[in-house]
């Protein structure tokens, strides 16, 4: 049990553990506290969003829909394992859940095999986990096969090992979706027990051990090659590397890759990414430019 961080004292635990953090506009003010209380907090879920592409994950998240107004969570954890903060307050994440979970999430005794979840929202018996976890979605499909890149799970594994370090909480406060309520399957594609160890391990490395890890360095982007770089037959792994950041953005417009050497369906993807950021007829013939280059942020070692 324990009081929520305030903005600044989240934003200060996330940085200090290495996450990336963006900060959205008007993210300290968006919550749901005039609906029901926010806190005493007890621990994180973590999600999946059902969805491709960082700015409309972010976007879903901030403002939510018709049917289930924003925030959705506190923070979106995007492919690149930049998050992006978009709620401080009470969110609408977690919903209805079983109160066997969270009694052992406050005991501390959620482990390797633990409570099967019985209620849900809407349940007679459910608990109300809006009021009494952080929450973060993970841009994910959560179709089993999207693909959750090395960058994405270490970032999980520092926002959680953040706030139970904030806190003073170990890994066995940190759980699913689907292990809070009994009919949701996020976040699906790795293990929430493989998590916890992990976790637990960067807690015991920086508190057991007598040092500190040593943080992350900055993300490293490719430089813009030339234009000509894409209209010579190019052969290239800087192809491959964009070819992702375009799937990751929700521009792909691939049926096979994508793959080192440029093609139509590279230029047709990224003509989707400069319509994305706003260009129109001759600014998206698909063939990249300085500016939409560095606003697609591809990384080195891709």
């Amino acid at each position: 049990m324990a009081t929520p961080l305030s903005a600044d004292a989240l934003v200060s635990a996330l940085r200090a553990e290495g996450v990336t953090v963006v900060e959205e506009p008007g993210w300290r003010a968006n919550n749901r506290n005039q609906h029901g209380s926010w806190g005493p907090v007890h621990g994180v879920v973590v999600h999946h969003t059902v969805s491709s592409g960082t700015g409309s994950s972010v976007s879903l998240c901030f403002r939510g829909d018709a049917a289930l107004p924003g925030p959705l969570c506190h923070g979106v954890i995007a492919k690149d394992g930049t998050v992006h903060l978009v709620g401080n307050g009470r969110a609408n994440h977690a919903g209805g859940g079983d109160p066997s979970v969270l009694q052992a999430v406050i005991t501390e005794t959620y482990g390797d095999r633990p409570p099967v979840p019985h209620e849900h929202e809407g349940s007679p018996g459910a608990v109300d986990g809006n009021a009494r976890f952080y929450g973060f979605e993970c841009v994910n499909l959560g179709d089993g096969h999207d693909p959750w890149p090395d960058a994405q799970l270490d970032a999980v594994e520092r926002v959680a090992a953040a706030l139970c370090r904030a806190h003073g909480w170990g890994a066995r406060s940190v759980i699913g979706h689907l292990e809070w309520s009994d009919w949701k399957s996020d976040p699906r594609g790795f293990s929430m027990t493989g998590m916890r160890r992990r976790i637990q391990t960067r807690l015991s490395a920086a508190t057991g051990g007598g040092h500190t890890p040593e943080p992350p360095r900055p993300p490293r982007y490719q430089p813009f090659p030339g234009v000509s770089f894409f209209t010579d037959g190019t052969d290239s792994p800087i192809v491959t590397a964009m070819g992702r950041r375009l799937v990751a953005e929700g521009c792909g417009r691939y049926r096979v890759g994508p793959g080192p050497r440029w093609s139509e369906a590279d230029r047709e993807s990224y003509a989707a990414w400069q319509r994305k950021l706003g260009y129109h007829g001759p600014d998206a013939d698909g063939l990249p430019g300085p500016a939409s280059w560095a606003a697609l942020k591809v990384p080195y070692g891709s």
